[in-house]
């Protein structure tokens, strides 16, 4: 993709859906396997889901790759997390050697995972005294997201690292949904009482420079987003574009998906939510993106560790569509044989 705003929203245009026919073969799937239907809950709903975008009868997880952007941001400057923004490059080591939570748990459950640094010396601009990026590195980092998303992937999960980034996710969707900004904030990776009004502040004086700009959901991106939030919308349109499934992380990773809805409607259909986190506007932003998670773990740590937590679910979906015996394969007597005839 060009880095220039026509190619951005060619990304938008004609976007395809699920297959119908793939859906409905593995609804009658459902229907034939040795259980009551509808016994498996959201595991036949996510089956499903799965089969629609995979465009198979019985999807497969055999290729997920889980991508974490990072990226640092001059906010931080205002004393927004309790944590330098060193931090950020720290821990993308620590991914890259195998210590961190994403690295164990991508292992646990068999998935690829790739960590795109972006320009973590290059931090965007403090928000609250000039857009964070310009149109053309926010396109840069859109592009950037787009590229890393590989064409033969069966889902997609979708992280992130950045200190700050939760102020950065807050001023997303106080520009993207409105309200007051004390609505939006919360503490991160453990502000204190006082480091909560300056968090609060700052997003606020960042809604105010920025107020007669916040009309476009790019624009919003490029005033008050970050490389990482910019990625996570490239990764996701690329993503849709190729039909491969999604697992979205917590409240950062569904801030940047925000934008997405806000640009294209029915634009998140092929994402999932694979956690509820602790930061407390996630659940509400999950409610006005129409996203029910699977889990409910109390987590707050980012880099995609719900996601990851959420593909155990979804393999035990897929094992259980794909494998289980029907009943006509078992010898047992379905519901419909055992109804009486008119």
């Amino acid at each position: 993709m060009s880095t220039d705003r026509q190619a951005f929203h060619g990304l938008l245009r004609d976007l395809p859906g699920p297959s119908a026919a793939a859906t409905e073969a593995a609804r009658a799937r459902q229907s034939i396997l040795t259980k009551p239907p509808g016994s498996l809950g959201r595991l036949e709903a996510a089956a499903v889901w799965l089969a629609g975008w995979q465009n198979r009868e019985r999807p497969r997880l055999e290729q997920v790759q889980a991508l974490v952007f990072a990226g640092n941001h001059g906010v931080c400057a205002r004393g927004v997390s309790p944590y330098p923004a060193s931090v950020t490059a720290q821990m993308v080591a620590t991914f890259e050697a195998g210590g961190a939570a994403i690295s164990r748990l991508t292992r646990a459950y068999d998935a690829a995972l790739s960590v795109i640094a972006l320009d973590l010396d290059r931090p965007t601009a403090d928000f609250t005294a000039a857009p964070a990026m310009s149109e053309a590195e926010c396109l840069d980092a859109v592009r950037r997201g787009v590229a890393a998303v590989p064409e033969t992937a069966d889902l997609l999960l979708l992280g992130e690292m950045g200190i700050g980034n939760t102020t950065v996710a807050a001023a997303l969707c106080c520009a993207l949904f409105g309200g007051a900004p004390a609505s939006w904030v919360g503490p991160g990776t453990g502000l204190d009482d006082v480091g909560m009004v300056r968090k609060t502040e700052t997003v606020a004086a960042g809604i105010a420079l920025h107020r007669s700009n916040l009309d476009d959901p790019f624009e919003v991106l490029c005033r008050v987003g970050g490389r990482e939030q910019a990625a996570l919308v490239g990764a996701i349109l690329a993503a849709r574009r190729r039909s491969i499934p999604v697992v979205l992380d917590g409240f950062v990773c569904c801030a940047a998906a925000a934008v997405v809805a806000k640009l294209a409607p029915a634009g998140l259909a092929h994402c999932l939510a694979g956690h509820r986190s602790a930061e407390p506007a996630h659940g509400r932003l999950l409610e006005m993106l129409g996203l029910v998670p699977l889990l409910d773990l109390g987590m707050r740590l980012g880099e995609a560790s719900g996601a990851a937590m959420a593909l155990g679910i979804l393999r035990g979906a897929v094992a259980c569509h794909a494998d289980m015996a029907t009943f006509a394969q078992a010898g047992i007597d379905d519901r419909a044989a055992a109804e009486p005839a008119p």
